[in-house]
Parts: C-alpha cells; sequence; structure tokens
C-alpha cells in the first residue's frame, strides 16, 4: 500500500510532538526514533492499529496483553458511554453503585473453584495489575498480624517471576533489568526454583521439572517455617519473564504444600486470566483454587484500567474489628469506577454470547499449527504454547545452552522486522510471542504466521 505524502509528513509530526514532552514507558529513550521505531496510531478496528501515516498493524500483542475482543468493540464502548450519562465517578468508601456490585457478583460466580474449600467470597478494587498485586500482598500480611502471627513476615515467589512495577510488587519480581536498581529499597523475599519447562534437564519431561521445582518449594517453606504469610506466582505462564510455562502439576504441589504450612497463596492472573490459556482463569487448569486471585488487563476487555483482587470469606473476616487500625485501609482514588466496571460486566457478557472459550480453542489449534513450522528454523531452540499465547526462544543455533549475545539485540531486530511487514511483535529479550486478541482471523492468523517467520529469518541472518 503506497501512502501519500501529506499522511507521510502528518505522522513524523506527530512523532516530533511526542518526543518534545512524553517520557514512555518501559523504554531507553535515547533509542526513539532510531534505534527503536515510534509508531503514531491513529484509531483501532479489530486486530488491527491503524498508523497516522495510514500503515496496518496487527496488534499480536493485544495491545500489551489488556485487549480481548479487539479494538473499538462496539459493546464494550457502547457500554461506557452509557454510563458516562449516568455516573462516571464516585468514591467507594461509604459509597456504592450498580456497576461495582454487579462486577464483584460475576467475578465471584465464575471465579476458580476447588472441591472442598471455600469459594473466594469478597472483591477489593484496584486500579492497575501493580496495585492489585500491592493489595494482596498488603492482605496477606496483614492478616497475620491480626491473627497475632507477627512472625510471618516473608513472601515467597519464583525464580524468572514478574509482578508488577511499584515497590512492593518488584521485592516479589526476580528479572534483574527491571529489579537491580531499586534493590535497595525492596523488601527481602523468598526465592522458589521456577517450575519453567524450558529449563528442563536432560531426560526430564515438564512434569518432572515441575515436581523438581515443588520440591524445591517445598525445602525452602521448611527452613522457614512460621516465617512466610504468602506465595505468589502466574498459574501456567511466567511472561514478562519471556512466556516460561509450566506443568499444571506444580500449581496443585503448591497449593497443597501452602495448606501444609499455612502459608496464603496469591494466584496472579493480571495476564493469564480471562481466557489467555484456554480456560476462564488458569488456576483452573490445574483444579486449583487461590486464598487471594489478582486480576486486571482483560478484566476491562482492554478499554479502561482496572483491577480486582478476589479474597475468601476468611481472609475478610480476619480484618472485622473495632479497631480501624486492624481495617484493611489501602485505597484508590478509583477505586470501583463505574465506567471501569461497565466496560468490566459488557466485556465478560461477550464471553457468554460469543461462546469465547470455545472460538479460543478453535484459534488456538489454527496457532499451533501454523507455528509448527517456525520451529524447524535453524535459530530457534523452542516453540510453546498455552491456548492463546504461543513463544517462540531464540538462541545461537537453537542451543538452549547457547543464548545470543545481549548486544545483537536479536529480539529488537525481529520486532524491526516484523513492524516492516506489518504485525506488532513487541519481544520479551530474544523472545518473541503472540498473544493476539481473540478476534483474529484465519487470513491474520496466515499473516502473522508469514511474518513472524520472516522476521526471525531477517533478524539472526548474520548470526
Amino acid at each position: 500500500m503506497l501512502h501519500d505524502a501529506d499522511m507521510i509528513a502528518a505522522a513524523d509530526g506527530w512523532r516530533t510532538r511526542d518526543l518534545d514532552v512524553l517520557w514512555h514507558p518501559c523504554t531507553q529513550m535515547r533509542e526513539h526514533p532510531g534505534v527503536l521505531p515510534l509508531v503514531p496510531i491513529e484509531r483501532g478496528e479489530g486486530a488491527w492499529l491503524v498508523g497516522r501515516d495510514g500503515r496496518r498493524y496487527l496488534d499480536a500483542v493485544s495491545s500489551w496483553w489488556t485487549n480481548l475482543f479487539g479494538h473499538a468493540e462496539a459493546r464494550i464502548a457502547g457500554a461506557i458511554a452509557r454510563q458516562a450519562h449516568t455516573l462516571e465517578q464516585v468514591i467507594l468508601a461509604g459509597f456504592s453503585h450498580q456497576p461495582a456490585v454487579e462486577l464483584a457478583e460475576k467475578l465471584l460466580a465464575i471465579a476458580p473453584r476447588e472441591p472442598g474449600r471455600a469459594p473466594l467470597a469478597k472483591v477489593f478494587y484496584a486500579d492497575n495489575g501493580s496495585a492489585g498485586v500491592e493489595v494482596a500482598l498488603k492482605m496477606a500480611f496483614h492478616w497475620f498480624r491480626n491473627r497475632g502471627e507477627g512472625k510471618r513476615t516473608r513472601f515467597v515467589a519464583l525464580h524468572n517471576g514478574y509482578h508488577g512495577e511499584t515497590i512492593g510488587a518488584l521485592a516479589v519480581g526476580d528479572i534483574p533489568l527491571y529489579r537491580r536498581v531499586y534493590a535497595p529499597l525492596l523488601a527481602e523475599a523468598l526465592f522458589a526454583p521456577s517450575p519453567d519447562s524450558y529449563a528442563a534437564e536432560p531426560g526430564e519431561t515438564a512434569a518432572d521439572c515441575a515436581e523438581r521445582a515443588a520440591d524445591g518449594l517445598r525445602e525452602l517453606l521448611e527452613r522457614h517455617s512460621g516465617e512466610v504469610c504468602a506465595l505468589i506466582l502466574e498459574p501456567r505462564v511466567q511472561c514478562a519473564g519471556g512466556m516460561r510455562m509450566h506443568d499444571p502439576r506444580y500449581l496443585r504441589r503448591a497449593r497443597d504444600l501452602c495448606d501444609a504450612h499455612g502459608v496464603l497463596l496469591i494466584a496472579d492472573e493480571i495476564a493469564v486470566g480471562f481466557g489467555r490459556t484456554g480456560a476462564m482463569f488458569a488456576c483452573e487448569g490445574a483444579g486449583i483454587q487461590p486464598d487471594l486471585l489478582c486480576l486486571s488487563k482483560g478484566l476491562t476487555g482492554g478499554f479502561l484500567p482496572l483491577a480486582a483482587v478476589l479474597a475468601t470469606q476468611a481472609i475478610y473476616d480476619g480484618f472485622l474489628d473495632d479497631s480501624r487500625e486492624r481495617a484493611f485501609l489501602h485505597s484508590h482514588s478509583y477505586t470501583g469506577n463505574p465506567l471501569a466496571c461497565a466496560a468490566a460486566l459488557a466485556s465478560l457478557a461477550i464471553f457468554d454470547t460469543d461462546d469465547v472459550l470455545a472460538r479460543n480453542r478453535a484459534t488456538a489449534a489454527r496457532m499451533a499449527a501454523l507455528a509448527a513450522s517456525i520451529v524447524e528454523l535453524p535459530h530457534v531452540a523452542d516453540v510453546r504454547q498455552a491456548g492463546m499465547i504461543v513463544a517462540f526462544e531464540l538462541t545461537r543455533d537453537g542451543d538452549r545452552h547457547a543464548p545470543f549475545e545481549p548486544a545483537a539485540r536479536i529480539g529488537l531486530r525481529a520486532y524491526r522486522a516484523a513492524l516492516e511487514g506489518g504485525v506488532v511483535l513487541r519481544p520479551l529479550g530474544d523472545t518473541l510471542y503472540w498473544m493476539p486478541p481473540y478476534c483474529i482471523d484465519d487470513e491474520q492468523l496466515h499473516l502473522l504466521a508469514r511474518v513472524t517467520r520472516d522476521a526471525i529469518l531477517e533478524a539472526t541472518a548474520c548470526a
């Protein structure tokens, strides 16, 4: 497609205006625009982003894993518009409103259940994923304190895990790029082995890897008996850690170990919830229920910021007291924002009306078939999948023990090549991944596979 000179000039003008005033997230700004492309977007249409220069880009990463049903989805947009004419915001301390109540009811109705375990029973709202994690961490710590178990001050997280970039969330993250500089500010967490199946030893299956990691968790909890208040993890996929995936039996072992040691289990489903791994929630694939469940990103279909933390009745009851100091006094100005709650209700309704999970299973099967040919490329060490997430691990000659030198910027090269091909493939280091909106069709999937293959070949041509 040819773009007229006026549109190209307009896009260049937007880049200039942007760089004059904006500081972008997760970006070394010196790399804009020469090393890292800066793409001004005018609008979204389904699975497409449309640039100011008229170019169309397939949004294969769902705009940072938030967009479920496509950009400008009319049903969600309409729900927001209707709510905006009724109530746009009200303090949720001492007040209530219909969207917040109905959304809480709906979330609790669809939350993971485990036979013989009391269900998740209460919803606490926040306004983004990191904030939701902070809520869960504080709840866990404070709950034990209210019980008189003041020695339970430690958190256990997984190696290679990520839970956000606020100070509390960073403390339970294990990605040096994000955490190293802030280490002096962070609480000291305990880190258990990751069940990541990509790190399997020779002869090990994914299940073997999960069992070995669970044994490591058991040993850690035994060494720190009576010190740990909660284990936090991402079920099935460590997303920001490179889309590393694990066998569901790890989650079952982790659940049992938390019960045995009196430790709360926090499931961070901010990225993997709402149908991404095949079920509505990733915990369902293992048949377990956490004590605290963190949700965000896809909660509103990608339209508005919102987070929810689901807790058991026992945790909620632990804060009921005559003392305000024993109450959970955490707050956000936009807690339970009516517009965001209305968007979330509309998003959840689409799951029912469109039979989304069944459609996703069919789409995931087509993604698997298309990804199969990419594993044959010489520098692809692994292709792995969990539902609507597919990841491609790039290493020298496909050797898992020979990663590319960071200075080679293989992932960045692939990203730039994919943009030229009309696809957004934002890498995690040298890991490329597909996490597209659920509306992606066969033609778009074939474009995605072809561009991914070409981008890998171009990025690794001089390796």
